[in-house]
């Protein structure tokens, strides 16, 4: 069994991401790692160039901004990694760059790319998701959050990322047909520093809306405020190793009183139903096997 990891990634330093931990979370279980880092404002080429260059592979590219609908931009970027991965692997592990796995994952995830391998009615493996928000101590509680999405896809270039590149799609439209697995995906793109989250507010919107939309609904202010969030949760586990220095080094307080969660009357019937086992009215990008 060969995996390839492959991700996208531009202005890393500008917007404070941790691309470096992001493969590096999931390099220990990857053979290959294909990257396409558009053009950048920063030192983000030599940053990857100096990850791991023995396993990672540059595909330098030039991102389309004209694609200012859906985040658009960010499925092609993803494209362009995807169709570099040579066809001799069986698995792509896909990554984003502010995305990291924990450690005690990886022999699962590994266990279940061996167990699925040569079942191809699988096309990809699901995970589930915690969103941190504001510190590396609170994870996101309410239904704008994701719960689950596709992380790993077989080496089948009829499969392409979609939409703004959150999941994935094949031959025209129809979803991918997934196991779920035991494991999580860390994501930390609610967590900088609040001048660094206002700058990619007001930027990456762009990728989503037009001029009069920017400045009609993103707010001119030095920092990001993060206290206009519903619910949150304390997160009382461990976070992946390779995220301990950066999280050593954050230089920002957050501190949220969990008094102040106000759950919608919607997502109160929803966590009813999932304490039940029960999925209800949550977004689903993808067709689960049994």
């Amino acid at each position: 069994m060969k995996v390839c990891g492959f991700s996208f990634i531009r202005n890393a330093i500008k917007y404070d991401y941790p691309i470096a931990e992001a493969i590096g979370s999931v390099l220990p279980i990857c053979d290959k790692f294909i990257i396409a880092v558009g053009k950048s404002e920063d030192e983000t080429l030599n940053l990857i160039k100096n990850i791991s260059p023995e396993k990672i592979e540059i595909v330098e590219t030039v991102w389309d901004d004209s694609l200012r609908k859906g985040g658009q931009v960010l499925a092609e970027e993803t494209n362009k990694a995807f169709r570099a991965i040579p066809d001799d692997f069986d698995w792509c592990f896909y990554i984003q760059g502010d995305e990291a796995v924990h450690e005690k994952y990886l022999p699962t995830i590994r266990n279940a790319m061996q167990d699925n391998l040569n079942d191809n009615n699988v096309d990809g493996l699901l995970f589930k998701y915690l969103h941190f928000y504001g510190s590396y101590d609170y994870v996101g509680e309410s239904y704008r959050w994701y719960r689950n999405e596709i992380r790993i896809i077989r080496n089948n270039k009829s499969i392409y990322s979609y939409r703004d590149a959150q999941g994935f799609r094949k031959n025209s439209d129809k979803m991918l047909n997934v196991k779920q697995t035991d494991a999580y995906i860390y994501h930390y793109g609610w967590v900088k520093d609040p001048r660094a989250m206002q700058k990619k507010q007001k930027d990456f919107n762009k990728l989503w809306h037009d001029d009069q939309w920017i400045e009609k609904n993103i707010i001119e202010a030095e920092e990001f405020d993060y206290s206009a969030i519903d619910t949150l949760k304390k997160f009382n586990d461990t976070h992946p190793s390779i995220m301990l220095d950066r999280i050593n080094q954050n230089n920002w307080k957050f501190d949220y009183d969990l008094s102040y969660n106000k759950p919608k009357t919607k997502d109160k019937f929803k966590k009813m139903f999932e304490n039940l086992g029960i999925s209800f009215g949550q977004y689903k990008n993808y067709k689960l096997l049994k």
